[in-house]
């Protein structure tokens, strides 16, 4: 490809979104830059402070408990109190925990500060979401979803590599350096994000053909379609979250530096900045169902291959397999929620769906520790490739019979009369 193929191929990738989402883009990269206290925390615990494998685990399950309360209560939050209030709260509650765990020292106090943290540091997950559904045009929200996971994640590269630094020198700098970087991204949404909630009694656009409703928690748990999304997604998840716990135990038992994880784990962030862009423009019109079922394949066998790496080469090639399945999953499946998602119940569905994360966030650290503990590092990564090759025949068996029941109702609905409402698109299609 010519240089002038790629300009062209950039322009068309971030042309044609509004200005409100850049601003929400810039926030995720702030934010992302001072991530450094979540993929450390095991770290920090086990060799800093000279804490077992299985206390590190159940600071992180405290981490993930905090987020399972917040994703649901933020959910609710983001359509009653609308997406910028829940973000601000979020963002200070975060700033403050964070700096305030860098001070702890008795094991319990740690414990239940980090609770904390899990439970702010989530609370805005739900809020950008809605509002990056909100002010992005259907056609284009797949491609914002792969641009603002480019932004997550080019932080995230820069910010492990240079936590892995920083921690040579004192973990305090960690927890202080997030907490400032958090504040920042607290005032670009102060100044420059305003509410974008919709208005009551509205639909998203002329091409909608969802009713308005009031939508609960109990609409939610009963959309049988969009839960069983969440719960293919939480066995994804429990792998994911494996790289910020078990895995540095796994390389931390082996002899491997604080700096040799900071790298190794650097390799995910650094292409997702590569390829998470050509990657969007190639799977943007593709079938989701092909690609999810390719995802959960890549990740499951990527986490199995860490079982038999033994230098950090190896570690980072894992890593690269494993994050080719996260840049395909992450904007086909965030297009996939939103498009199940009822308008006005935006707030709960992404709030239901953060819970996923959430409850990996709890039950990943739990179940390394455990099985590390008690089996060895290599029954667990071996067990990934199983949850993975799991997560491949769901998606496949769910998205086949969506596109069934989605051909039903099609075959049911009679012939319009008029030419304008035959060509009203649908919107539902999972093919």
């Amino acid at each position: 490809m010519s240089i002038a193929s790629m300009r062209r191929a950039v322009a068309q990738s971030v042309s044609g979104l509004p200005r409100q989402f850049w601003w929400l883009w810039t926030s995720t990269l702030i934010n992302r830059l001072g991530a450094f206290v979540a993929t450390f925390l095991a770290l920090y615990l086990t060799v800093e402070r000279g804490y077992s494998a299985s206390y590190a685990g159940l600071v992180g399950a405290l981490y993930g408990l905090g987020g399972v309360v917040s994703s649901v209560v933020a959910g609710v939050l983001t359509d009653r109190l609308g997406r910028r209030p829940t973000m601000l709260i979020a963002q200070l509650a975060t700033a403050v925990s964070v700096a305030l765990l860098g001070f702890m020292e008795d094991p319990v106090a740690i414990a239940a500060v980090a609770c904390v943290v899990g439970m702010a540091s989530n609370g805005s997950r739900p809020a950008v979401q809605a509002m990056m559904a909100d002010i992005v045009a259907p056609e284009d929200r797949v491609r914002a979803f792969a641009l603002n996971y480019w932004a997550l994640n080019m932080g995230f590269a820069i910010s492990s590599a240079l936590a892995g630094l920083l921690a040579q020198y004192g973990y305090l700098l960690l927890f202080l350096g997030e907490s400032v970087l958090v504040l920042a991204c607290a005032v670009v949404v102060f100044v420059k994000l305003p509410e974008s909630r919709p208005v009551e009694g509205t639909t998203e656009s002329s091409t909608t053909q969802e009713p308005v409703r009031r939508v609960s928690m109990m609409t939610v748990v009963r959309d049988g379609r969009f839960m069983t999304v969440v719960g293919l997604n939480l066995l994804l998840a429990l792998l994911f979250q494996q790289a910020y716990v078990s895995l540095p135990v796994t390389m931390g038992q082996a002899g491997f530096s604080s700096s040799n994880f900071g790298l190794v784990i650097a390799t995910n962030g650094v292409l997702i900045v590569l390829l998470q862009i050509p990657v969007t423009r190639f799977i943007e019109h593709r079938s989701p169902a092909a690609l999810l079922i390719g995802s959960a394949l890549l990740t499951g066998y990527g986490f199995g291959l860490t079982a038999f790496a033994g230098s950090v080469a190896l570690f980072a090639v894992s890593v690269a397999v494993w994050t080719l399945g996260e840049i395909i999953n992450s904007p086909t499946q965030m297009g996939l929620v939103v498009r199940l998602s009822p308008t006005h119940g935006r707030g709960r569905y992404q709030g239901m769906y953060a819970l996923s994360w959430s409850v990996a966030s709890l039950a990943a650290p739990l179940l390394g520790g455990a099985v590390i503990d008690h089996y060895g590092p290599a029954a667990l990564w071996s067990a990934s490739a199983v949850v993975g090759t799991v997560a491949a025949l769901g998606y496949g068996l769910l998205l086949r019979r969506m596109n069934a029941e989605d051909r039903a109702q099609a075959a049911a609905v009679p012939a319009p009369v008029t030419g304008a409402a035959a060509a009203a698109p649908r919107t539902d299609s999972v093919a």
